[in-house]
């Protein structure tokens, strides 16, 4: 059963859907998405419909761009879109699954060709909106989003690796994997291999993954470095590891987002759930070790609590909870972590959420440019990260603020739920 959106855009009235279609034709529960107990009651009320709402003000019709600039395939536009994807799931709002809609149609023509996209470039910055094609192509049936999502495919199919298989972060840059190409490819190829029977394309997931917890991890803390160059030949790196020099908080956010999202797709007998299951475990433990003590907070050097300059940064924090909180849910991580989660989540809200005058939300302290290897200049030194940009309503900290909101606002409905039958015995 699909929804036909030949007819929403002649008549312009998408709501007038079935949404028990919608729903079934829709493959979210199992990835681990919520919308099984997702309630529209009240819904207008919640921090994630109030940002949502602001984001689609703020981007009109999909258009994730700088005011009057051209809106282009690529990550920042796919994070959002993720953050969309889960309200819609957490709401069954109409209105987030025609923003999806909007959003990659002006990109993706009749034949599933891109607007924007460049196969040549081998970026896996421009793999992440594929898992919106997916969730297109399963709500409505229609070939072009299959037709892009196999464009993307193919480019992973092609992608160049390293000696040892390791996914180039891009053409531009050989030899480089960064941790956030994980969450940018990762849970794409994984969704696609289960809907298309590929699961060779398991295989791959599961050794991108191993190959940065082998090489880019640091003993001390269990944490990951940024980025592993497999031929230690720039300047940067560590020549005898070929590891970055610094642990970057929103690259492993990047990371544990990826496990946390790619994980559902695996069998649950499967030696790669296995796998998967204890890097995400050990990751998650590292990470919620250097949660700082007295704010909640997570620090841009993660290791570094005594460098000058260093601060606590919005993106990573929104990634951290997400992944963590989802992986209480599902069962991966212990329950207590659901306390630093908590933790977490209230200070996020006191620290980087503005409301305007009007009521609109803002959300704030959100690094900008990260480019690990493009230029000399990103040489991923301590200077490099604690001096780089940040700015209000960045895609990057609006897309994982949807996704933390989403999870604990979930959290917080289970918890009242368990309180009230408490009170009713």
């Amino acid at each position: 059963m699909f929804i036909n959106t030949a007819v929403f855009r002649e008549k312009r009235v998408r709501g007038r859907i079935a949404w028990a279609c919608l729903l079934c034709a829709w493959g979210r529960l199992a990835a681990g998405g919520v919308a099984a107990e997702a309630r529209t009651d009240g819904s207008e009320g919640l921090l994630s419909v109030r940002v949502a709402k602001a984001a689609m003000e703020r981007w009109p019709h999909g258009h994730i761009a700088a005011k009057n600039a051209e809106a282009t395939w690529g990550f920042e536009p796919g994070i959002v879109l993720c953050g969309m994807n889960a309200v819609w799931s957490a709401t069954r709002d109409r209105r987030y699954f025609d923003y999806l809609l909007d959003s990659v149609d002006q990109f993706v023509a009749a034949d599933g060709s891109i607007r924007t996209y460049d196969a040549r470039a081998y970026s896996l910055n421009n793999i992440l909106i594929g898992r919106q094609l997916l969730t297109l192509y399963r709500a409505t049936g229609e070939e072009k989003y299959r037709k892009a999502a196999d464009a993307l495919h193919q480019q992973l199919m092609r992608q160049p690796t390293t000696a040892s298989g390791g996914y180039w972060h891009e053409e531009a840059t050989p030899n480089l994997m960064l941790l956030d190409d994980e969450f940018m490819f990762a849970p794409f190829l994984a969704e696609y291999a289960v809907m298309f029977r590929q699961p060779g394309d398991l295989e791959v997931v599961t050794k991108q993954f191993r190959l940065l917890a082998a090489h880019a991890g640091d003993a001390k803390t269990g944490l990951l470095y940024h980025g592993w160059d497999a031929s230690r030949s720039r300047a940067w790196v560590n020549p005898d590891t070929g590891d970055s020099a610094t642990l970057w908080s929103r690259g492993m956010g990047w990371y544990l987002m990826a496990l946390a999202d790619t994980l559902p797709w695996y069998a649950k007998d499967s030696a790669g759930r296995a796998e998967l299951l204890g890097i995400f475990q050990r990751i998650a433990a590292a990470v919620i070790r250097a949660q700082d003590a007295d704010s909640g907070l997570w620090l841009q050097v993660l290791d570094k609590p005594g460098i000058q300059g260093n601060y606590f940064e919005s993106s990573s924090a929104m990634m951290f909870v997400y992944a963590l909180e989802k992986g209480v849910r599902l069962g991966y991580l212990p329950a207590a972590y659901g306390a630093s989660t908590a933790r977490a989540w209230k200070a996020m809200r006191t620290r980087f959420v503005r409301s305007k005058p009007g009521g609109e939300v803002v959300i704030t302290g959100t690094v900008t440019h990260i480019a690990l290897g493009e230029t000399p200049a990103d040489n991923g030194t301590y200077d490099y990260y604690l001096h780089a940009p940040v700015a209000s309503d960045d895609p990057k900290g609006v897309g994982a603020f949807l996704l933390a909101a989403t999870e604990m606002e979930l959290a917080g409905r289970k918890f009242a739920a368990v309180r009230a039958a408490e009170a009713s015995r």
